[in-house]
C-alpha cells in the first residue's frame, strides 16, 4: 500500500515535531475542501472574475509556418492577474486560509511572481503578509519587489547560503515554525512536505483542464506533446494534469544554465548530476555534494533556479510518464527573441525554456499534429535581465540617464 504523501519513493513530510500539528491541520482542511464541490465552484468563480480565467489558448500561426511542422498552440497563463500561473495557487490557498481562520500569510519567491501574487491575495483578503526572497533575487527582480512592497507586503532579503530560492524557502519555514498558530505558509510550488505537492498540483490543474477542453474545440484532437518549464514544478503539474490519462507525451524543461557540462545549471532530472536526498521537509532529487550539502545552482531565470524538484515529477520521470530536457541561458534568450518577433508575445524567461524544447521538436512532427506550450508567465519582469543579455545600447543609455537623474535629485 502506498504511503500517504509519497509518489513512489519520493515525497513525504520530514518535519520538526513542533510543525506536525500545523501540517496535520492543513492536510485535514485540504482533504475537506477537495471533497467539497462547492469549494472548487467558488474557486473557479473567483478566478473568472478576478484573474482572467479561462485563459486563452493561442494558435501560433507564424511560429507554425516558421518551423513547418506541428501546429503550435500556446496556453496563456501570462494573462492571469499579476502575470503568471502563480495566481491560481495563491487565490485557492487564500480561500483555504480564510476557512482556517488565520490572519497572516508568508511566502518564498525566486523570480518574484509568486511573491507579487501572494501579496495581491493578502491585500484582497486582508491578511498580513511577509515575503522571503534571496538577496540575489531581490537585486535582479527589483520591479517585483517594488510591487510587493506597494501591495503592503514586507519583503525580507535572505542573506544565507547562495541567497536564492532555496535559502528563501528555509527562512520561510523558520518563520512558520515560530508563528504557526496565526500564520499560513503559502508555498509557491508543487514541492515541499506533504500535502503541498498534492495541494498545489490540484489547484494548478485548472490549467490542464482548460487546455484539454480548448485544444479539442480548436484542433479537434489531443496534442501530440505538451511542453512546460520546470523549477519546482507547479505550472508543469498544472498543464500535465489535464493530459495525464491521455496518449499525450509530457515534456518538462529544466534550466540548463551555462550548460550541463559546466555544472552551472538547475537541471535535476535532465542531468545525471542530482541525487536522491531529504531536504526542506521532503524527499526528491537535489543537486547536492557527496556530503548532502546543497550545491549552488544557476539560471538566467530566477524562478527555475531551485535545487530540488517536485516529488511527483521525480516519480513521473522515473516511470517514464514525463520526459525531461534542459535549455541553456543562450537558447532561452534566442527563443524569447524569436517568439517576440514572430508572434508578438513576451514570455517570461522561465516559460521560454519550454519554448526552446518545443521549437527543437516542432519540425519533427507532421503538420497534422499539434503541440501545446505553457506560457506560464509574462516577460515584463525580466526586462533588466533580457536587456543585459541582448546588450541593447539604447536601454543602457536610458538606465544611465535615469540613474543620473536620481543622483542629482
Amino acid at each position: 500500500m502506498a504511503k500517504t504523501g509519497y509518489y513512489g519513493e519520493y515525497g513525504g513530510a520530514f518535519l520538526p515535531e513542533i510543525l506536525i500539528p500545523t501540517f496535520k491541520e492543513l492536510e485535514q482542511e485540504f482533504a475537506r475542501i477537495k471533497s467539497d464541490p462547492g469549494f472548487w465552484k467558488e474557486y473557479v468563480h473567483t478566478m473568472s472574475t478576478y484573474s482572467c480565467r479561462p485563459t486563452p489558448l493561442t494558435y501560433a500561426e507564424n511560429l507554425t509556418k516558421h518551423f513547418a511542422g506541428a501546429q503550435i498552440y500556446i496556453k496563456r497563463e501570462d494573462l492571469n492577474h499579476t502575470g503568471a500561473h502563480k495566481a491560481n495557487n495563491v487565490i485557492a490557498q487564500g480561500l483555504l486560509v480564510k476557512k482556517m481562520g488565520k490572519r497572516r500569510v508568508i511566502a518564498e519567491t525566486g523570480a518574484g511572481q509568486h511573491g507579487v501574487a501572494t501579496a495581491t491575495m493578502a491585500a484582497k483578503y486582508g491578511f498580513e503578509c511577509t515575503i522571503y526572497m534571496g538577496e540575489v533575487d531581490v537585486l535582479r527582480q527589483r520591479p517585483n519587489v517594488f510591487w510587493m512592497e506597494q501591495l503592503g507586503a514586507k519583503v525580507v532579503a535572505v542573506k544565507d547560503g547562495s541567497r536564492t530560492l532555496k535559502d528563501a524557502m528555509n527562512a520561510a519555514f523558520r518563520d512558520w515554525a515560530a508563528n504557526m498558530d496565526s500564520t499560513h505558509y503559502v508555498l509557491g510550488t508543487a514541492s515541499g512536505p506533504h500535502p503541498f505537492p498534492e495541494m498545489v498540483s490540484y489547484f494548478q490543474s485548472i490549467i490542464g483542464q482548460e487546455a484539454r477542453e480548448q485544444i479539442l474545440k480548436y484542433a479537434g484532437k489531443l496534442p501530440a506533446r505538451v511542453f512546460a518549464c520546470v523549477g519546482g514544478g507547479s505550472n508543469a503539474m498544472g498543464l500535465f494534469g489535464g493530459f495525464m490519462d491521455d496518449p499525450v507525451e509530457l515534456v518538462g524543461v529544466e534550466a540548463g544554465g551555462k550548460g550541463l557540462e559546466s555544472g552551472l545549471h538547475a537541471a535535476r532530472l535532465a542531468s545525471d548530476q542530482a541525487t536522491v536526498g531529504v531536504a526542506q521537509g521532503y524527499k526528491t532529487y537535489f543537486l547536492q555534494d557527496d556530503d548532502g550539502q546543497m550545491r549552488e545552482t544557476h539560471s538566467v531565470s530566477a524562478g527555475l533556479d531551485y535545487v530540488g524538484v517536485s516529488p511527483i515529477l521525480a516519480h513521473l520521470s522515473e516511470t517514464g510518464r514525463v520526459r525531461f530536457a534542459a535549455a541553456t541561458d543562450t537558447e532561452v534568450v534566442e527563443a524569447l527573441k524569436l517568439c517576440m518577433r514572430k508572434e508578438g508575445l513576451i514570455p517570461a524567461l522561465e516559460s521560454a525554456h519550454a519554448f526552446v524544447q518545443a521549437f527543437k521538436e516542432a519540425s519533427e512532427l507532421s503538420r497534422d499534429e499539434c503541440i501545446i506550450i505553457n506560457q506560464s508567465g509574462r516577460g515584463d519582469k525580466d526586462i533588466f535581465t533580457v536587456a543585459d543579455a541582448i546588450g541593447d545600447p539604447q536601454w543602457e543609455k536610458f538606465i544611465c540617464n535615469k540613474a543620473e537623474e536620481y543622483k542629482n535629485a
